[in-house]
């Protein structure tokens, strides 16, 4: 059950444009490590320059550039996917014992923002039994991989929008051979970061139950350009 608008909690979120991979990897980390009982949640939304990023299915591999793509070895839930310009990262540092919140809800919850988002659009997607992440047509429009530690999360969504699917098609996208990824501009939906960001977050606070706050000043470990 959604949480009441009188139950909602407050989330920090954070804009941060465009961010390396593994500086965002290390601000997620340091900041779950260092947080409290009393830390805000918070959500950030960034893009990344191009790179492959795997999960722990392949933990303990050593991986070589792809196209010239670096592979980064992340330990998220998952094998591999891709990021890069025109897609939206929404990353989601979570204290889901205090809002007790299982990792199956909150997946669930995180799939429904997007669907959500998608029907405001007049476009029906859905989730797949098995393979997290939200489908139009049979081909994946949204990825999704989390960290939970000590009852906290991080990692998120990623969004495609407005990008170069070729990459994907050099990988066995989330470790799945033949999976036809999309795009809002291949759906003909609006492309614009700021706007779709807007509505996502929208959806994202509705579906979690939270309220947003506005951040505030630079956190130290989100302070990479």
């Amino acid at each position: 059950m959604k949480a009441a608008l009188s139950d909602r909690h407050t989330a920090v979120v954070r804009e941060l444009g465009c961010v390396d991979y593994a500086h965002a990897f290390a601000d997620m980390q340091a900041f779950s490590a260092t947080r409290d009982a009393d830390t805000p949640d918070e959500i950030w939304l960034l893009t990344h320059p191009p790179v492959y990023t795997m999960g722990l299915k392949g933990r303990g591999q050593a991986f070589a550039p792809i196209g010239g793509i670096p592979v980064v070895q992340t330990d998220r839930g998952g094998d591999i996917t891709y990021h890069g310009p025109g897609q939206l990262v929404a990353y989601l540092l979570l204290d889901i014992n205090r809002r007790r919140l299982g990792p199956k809800e909150l997946v669930r919850r995180i799939e429904a923002s997007v669907i959500g988002l998608l029907r405001d659009w007049g476009v029906h997607a859905e989730r797949r039994a098995g393979a997290p992440g939200v489908y139009v047509t049979g081909r994946k429009l949204a990825a999704l991989g989390l960290r939970v530690r000590n009852g906290r999360t991080y990692h998120g969504l990623s969004l495609n929008v407005d990008m170069d699917l070729a990459p994907f098609r050099a990988i066995n996208p989330c470790g799945y051979a033949g999976l036809e990824v999309t795009q809002l501009r291949d759906l003909a939906l609006p492309t614009k970061l700021s706007a779709v960001g807007g509505a996502l977050l929208n959806r994202l606070m509705v579906e979690l139950g939270y309220i947003a706050e506005a951040a505030p000043q630079p956190h130290s470990v989100v302070s990479h350009g």
